[in-house]
Formats: C-alpha cells, structure tokens, sequence
C-alpha cells in the first residue's frame, strides 16, 4: 500500500491542476466596413493574392533570385527566427511547470562513534554505513486556481505571436526586396534616359554652333545651348549616384554581395508583375494578415495573464513527496533495507502584500486593454492599406496610358520644333521649351510605371502575400 503513496500524490496533484480564473475572451467586432468602397473591389472573383506565391507575382527571373538570396541572408528574418526560439523554449519552461517534476537520489554515509568506558554500560567504538535511495516530488505546486495555467496558456499565445511576427517580417521582407528591385530599376532606366537627353541637346548644341558659324544664329542661342548641356550633365550625376545608393539599398536587404551571373533585368514597361490582384472581403484580412494574428495572439496572452493575477489573490498549495529504501549495507539495500516515505503539503496564503497584488491585476487588465486596441489598430491599417491599393489598382492603368499620349505629344512638338528652328522659323527659346518638357514627360511616365509596380507590391503585401513561393492549392487552403 505504501507504494502507491507517490504515484496516487502525482495523480491527485495533476487532477486538482485543471482550473482557470482567466475572463472569457471575447474578441472585439472588426472596427472596418463589410466590403470595399474601391469600384471593382467587389467584383473580385478566384484566387486570393494571400495564396498567390511570390514567384507568380513577380515573374522577373532577377527579382526571384534576389529575394530567394534574401531569405536566406537578411539579419532581420534571422533575428525573427530566433526570437521564434525563444518564445518556444519560454513556453517549454512555462509548459513544464503544470507537471510534477520527478527526483531520484541516491546517499552514503559512513559514521565512527568512539568508545567510552566511563558510560554504564560502556559503548565501544563503532562504525556504522547507511546507504539510501529515493525518488520523490519535490515543491510541485498543486494549480487549485489555474495560475500555472494561466501562465502557460500566456507563454503558448506569445511563441504564436512571435511566429506571426515571423511570418510579418518575411511578407515584409519580399515586399521590401521588390521595392527596392523596382526602385534600382526606375533609377537605372532614368540615368539611361538622362544619357540619351544629354546626347540629344549636345547635338542641338553642335547645332546652334554651326548656325553660328553661318551667321544663322546668336550667341544667347548658343549659350542657351551651353546651359542645357550643363543641366543635363548634373542631372546624369544625380541620376548615377541615386543607382549606387538604389544598389546599396537592395545589397542591404540582400544580406550579401549581389552576385554577378544574375539574370538579365526586365525594364519597367514589361515587368511581368501581377497589378490587378484580388482583394476578397476585409474579413479575410484576419485570417490572411500575420500582423493581425500577431496581435489576436497577444490579446490571448494579456487575457491570460490576467487570469494568473486573479489566482493570485489565492492560497498557493505546494506539494513534497519522497519514497525510498535505507540500510546498512549496499547489497541488501532493495532486498533488507528499510523503506522509508514522506508526504509533505504546504499551503502559502497571502495576507498583506502592500497592494502589490491589486496593481499586479490593474497592470495585467491596463495591458490587455492596450491588447485590445492594437488589435483594432492592426485592423484598421490593414484596412486602410488595402484600399490604398484598391485606389491606385483602379487609376494606375489609366494615368499610364494617359502619361504615354503626353510624351507622344511631347515627342511630336520637339521634332517640328526642331525642323522649324533649323528653317529659321522659329527660335532657339521654344526648341528649348519643348525639349523640356519632353524630358520631363518621359521621366513622369517612368516614375508612373515605377509608382504602379510598387502599388502592386504595396497591395500583395496588404493582402498578406509572400508567404510562400509556389502558389497554395485549394486543398492546403481547406486544412
């Protein structure tokens, strides 16, 4: 009977460890409307752009292989990762507290008692062995009121969390690589077009000098020359220094040396980038949107905790038990020895801790009030992100096409301005105007097609897209 003392205390000391003071989540309504506002957005059909993998977004064979690169290199998705390992080994120890934690240990000791004649009867001198073994629990804390619980169902909801943040940090990572592809892109086809407008107006120079020479010009048109050319060298400076820092930018995120067998780059005209991506309802954000789960976890874990302040307020039972053998011998240890137990309960009760519980329960209730409202606040970006997307989704397309009819415009008056000017029949002052704004219709239309590659990664990454390289199929979706 008496070795059933220690498996009957763990049994009765796991039974008692299933209650919980936590209050009952309830998790507040999304603070978004039921559907976008955005014309088409509710006549998106087919697959969402979260279950798009980021190789079918961005088809550009260069732009893959960087973020494949960055994946593997960038220091903020591996300080993600192992801040994921830390939570999870946090809940290990949290976990490990809601189980007994099971002892053995084994003793020798060895005593001389001298002899003493004077005592009646007279002792002689001795020496004495004892051996002993036992396994035991030792201060195991019976969780009558679910502190334990609490705690760990906190440290679970926090590793969750960090696993989200990790998830928001690759999105954000993807997003962040295509943005900065685009962005070197953008500036190299602009230092490109600076190289052909500073070639251009050189000739025109070379030509008002000849006009010159036959008397068929001035010399302010020939000065006016002058100072296009010079304008458009220092504007192919800034545009070669922004290519630098656009490819330190994306070394950066790299995490290493842009390899040099990249392939060959897609121009921004025709990148195969996926721009009309459907949206779904702003429901699905909840469960598409790391950064919203990140935040619906941390809610659980400061409901949790306050659950473990609640228990606070409680009487603490802790538990001590041992079962062993001791005897004078080591052989007879298991066969002669004698048996020997203990079963120690303690219960601690708090009587005056100087309001530190109450502030501890205040502090706990503040947080999860804050954990609410991020949680709304997550939402609500997410929200304001996707229609932002849906917007220039919408009007991209249709500004680009206007912007082209310009620089055609554009391009149509430089070349008659240039006939007329060299037949005398119009100045130097209108070839430089149109010129001009030639130029700078060329450059609109490359930041246009820039802006809506960006809008496109902007709406992927709202949608909660670039998880994942391959697109999901509708069967891991349904698990």
């Amino acid at each position: 009977m008496r070795m059933l003392v220690l498996p009957l205390a763990v049994a009765a000391a796991v039974a008692l460890s299933a209650c919980s003071m936590a209050p009952r989540l309830v998790k507040p309504e999304p603070p978004v409307p039921t559907a976008y506002t955005t014309e088409g957005a509710a006549a998106d059909t087919g697959a969402h752009a979260a279950d798009l993998g980021w190789r079918t977004m961005f088809g550009d064979r260069r732009l893959q292989r960087l973020i494949e690169l960055a994946l593997e290199n960038n220091r903020d998705l591996r300080l993600a990762v192992l801040n994921v390992e830390a939570a999870q080994a946090q809940y290990g120890i949290q976990r490990a507290d809601r189980l007994p934690s099971i002892n053995a240990g084994a003793s020798f000791t060895r005593q001389r008692t001298p002899a003493d004649s004077q005592s009646n009867p007279p002792i002689l001198e001795s020496t004495q062995n004892q051996y002993g073994v036992n396994v035991g629990i030792s201060a195991f804390e019976i969780d009558l009121f679910g502190r334990v619980k609490s705690l760990s169902d906190a440290a679970f909801a926090r590793y969750l969390a960090t696993d989200e943040g990790r998830r928001a940090a690759q999105v954000s990572l993807v997003g962040a690589v295509a943005d900065a592809y685009f962005a070197e892109r953008l500036a190299q086809e602009q230092r490109a077009l600076s190289e052909r407008t500073l070639a251009d107006w050189q000739q025109s120079l070379d030509l008002a000098l000849r006009l010159k020479e036959a008397h068929q010009a001035s010399g302010v048109d020939v000065a006016q020359a002058e100072g296009q050319v010079a304008s458009a060298a220092a504007d192919l400076e800034a545009r070669t220094r922004a290519v630098k820092q656009a490819r330190n930018a994306l070394r950066l995120l790299v995490g290493a040396e842009l390899p040099k067998d990249l392939p060959e780059p897609v121009p921004l005209e025709r990148q195969p980038v996926m721009t009309q991506l459907p949206a779904g309802l702003p429901s699905e954000l909840l469960i598409r949107r790391p950064d919203i789960r990140q935040a619906e976890q941390n809610l659980v874990a400061a409901n949790a905790d306050i659950g473990a302040a609640r228990a606070a307020f409680f009487p603490r039972l802790s538990l001590t038990t041992t079962l062993g053998f001791i005897s004078p011998g080591f052989g007879s240890l298991f066969d002669g020895g004698q048996r020997t137990w203990a079963f120690s309960p303690q219960v601690t009760v708090p009587i005056f801790q100087g309001g530190r519980l109450r502030s501890e329960l205040r502090l706990a209730e503040v947080r999860k009030s804050s954990a609410v409202v991020e949680y709304e606040r997550a939402i609500q970006i997410a929200f304001r992100e996707v229609a932002d997307g849906l917007a220039g989704r919408e009007t991209y397309g249709r500004q680009i096409d206007a912007q082209t009819r310009v620089v055609a415009s554009a391009e149509r008056r430089t070349d008659l301005s240039n006939l007329r000017y060299r037949a005398g029949v119009e100045g130097r002052l209108e070839l430089l105007d149109s010129q001009r704004q030639l130029y700078a219709a060329r450059q609109a239309l490359l930041d246009l097609r820039s802006s809506e590659l960006s809008n496109a990664v902007a709406l992927y990454k709202a949608l909660g897209g670039g998880l994942t390289d391959t697109d999901v199929p509708p069967v891991a979706k349904a698990q």
